[in-house]
């Protein structure tokens, strides 16, 4: 003998998949590779400022906290040598800072803002 089905046993049923297929699903927003040599943006909430490296001709780095994770801005030391314009104010940047960086990729998760004109370190709107 079959169990005799009713409506809202069917209904619950497919809720019930419908919630589990929902649960299977992501609500992050997939965050494109950064394939290096490529140029990219990122816009996030500086979460660290390192300057110490300029004073031995290394990059400053600008760590960003962004939706696909930490991303690492280099910003080096000879801007005389790069085709960018030197970013304003790197020393008055802090955790929280809205910024946005447009560089080259030279490893995952690490930008480089030097090699054309249009690459920068901003402040967000």
């Amino acid at each position: 003998m079959k169990p005799h089905r009713t409506a809202s046993t069917v209904r619950l049923t497919a809720t019930l998949a419908a919630c589990l297929a929902l649960a299977a699903c992501t609500t992050t927003p997939a965050a494109p590779a950064c394939v290096p040599g490529q140029q990219a943006t990122v816009e996030g909430q500086v979460a660290t400022v390192d300057t110490t490296p300029w004073t031995y001709d290394g990059s400053a780095v600008i760590t960003l906290a962004t939706p696909s994770g930490n991303v690492d801005v280099h910003l080096p030391a000879r801007w005389n040598l790069c085709k960018a314009p030197p970013p304003q104010d790197v020393q008055a940047l802090k955790a929280g800072d809205r910024v946005r960086a447009t560089g080259t990729v030279s490893e995952p998760h690490t930008l480089v803002v030097c090699e054309h004109a249009g690459h920068g370190l901003h402040r967000a709107p």
